[in-house]
């Protein structure tokens, strides 16, 4: 570990978790500073200058631990969704205390909590308060839904289908999730013990939502109020385990619960710059791909 473990620098040197992923790689582009990125699979690892690589699973907690060795300051975003989420977080965690790691900035959920309605949000509060109790510094980034992610709810036939009523979510870009990260990673200190929501500009409902899809692409689409049943009932065909359509399912009633829909300033107040708004992400996304 020698020259990282010599470096001398205002962060220290800084692990940056699921590096190949769509967050973890926007945090580990634009991070200064000594950098070590840990992914699952090499060959998929973003192209970093002057970034170490080390390959490592969650649930492999010395892989991990070496991984680990020499940190300061881990950025850990949260593992695939699987029933052994919770575990492989809390083996992660141990891991980071056994390398000697002072602290964590988690990638958590809005409305973390153990009887959140979106049942994943459940897996996030266990980790958080396993990261507590852990003796190791946190600071916890709790993400709304990713609006980047909304188009890919329409339906072929141009409807985003769920239970979620008229209720809004705060929905937030990832390109500002990732300022908010780097603007606690470069000075983590100062953001000791905090929680933050990452929100949006203005919470939206799904109605509002396909409006401004159609807007910004051209394509129709519109928002159908499904009940429980045909909730179900409609993704029954994909022939997923309970568990995870117990998820897909319940992101529309955390919505209809009124659980995404706080509007928080921690983005401008960490970034220095507006939320984005669905409108212009959609906007400046249709002018990339054109």
């Amino acid at each position: 570990m020698g020259g990282w473990a010599a470096y001398k620098g205002g962060m220290g040197l800084i692990v940056i978790t699921g590096a190949s992923g769509r967050l973890g790689g926007r945090v580990a582009r634009r991070l200064g500073g000594a950098k070590r990125l840990m992914v699952r699979n090499a060959a998929r690892a973003p192209e970093v200058a002057g970034a170490e690589v080390v390959v490592a699973e969650y649930r492999d907690g010395e892989a991990v631990r070496r991984g680990l060795e020499g940190a300061e300051t881990v950025f850990m975003v949260s593992a695939a969704e699987t029933p052994e989420r919770v575990d492989e977080h809390r083996s992660f965690v141990d891991a980071a205390v056994r390398a000697g790691v002072q602290r964590l900035v988690y990638t958590s959920f809005m409305g973390a909590a153990p009887d959140a309605s979106f049942t994943l949000a459940r897996d996030h509060w266990a980790t958080e308060e396993h990261i507590r109790g852990s003796g190791l510094d946190f600071t916890f980034l709790r993400d709304n839904l990713y609006a980047d992610f909304l188009p890919f709810m329409v339906g072929e036939d141009g409807v985003i289908r769920g239970p979620a009523g008229d209720g809004r979510a705060a929905v937030v870009a990832q390109d500002d999730i990732a300022d908010a990260a780097l603007a606690v990673l470069r000075d983590p200190r100062a953001h000791s013990g905090r929680t933050y929501d990452l929100t949006g500009p203005i919470a939206l409902s799904l109605t509002e939502v396909a409006a401004a899809i159609t807007a910004a692409t051209g394509r129709t689409a519109r928002f159908h109020n499904e009940t429980l049943p045909e909730a179900y009932a409609s993704r029954a065909s994909y022939g997923a385990p309970e568990w995870q359509v117990e998820a897909w399912v319940s992101t529309y009633t955390a919505i209809a619960d009124g659980e995404l829909e706080a509007v928080s300033t921690a983005i401008p107040d960490l970034t220095g710059h507006p939320a984005t708004s669905l409108t212009e992400l959609l906007k400046l996304n249709s002018t990339t791909q054109a």
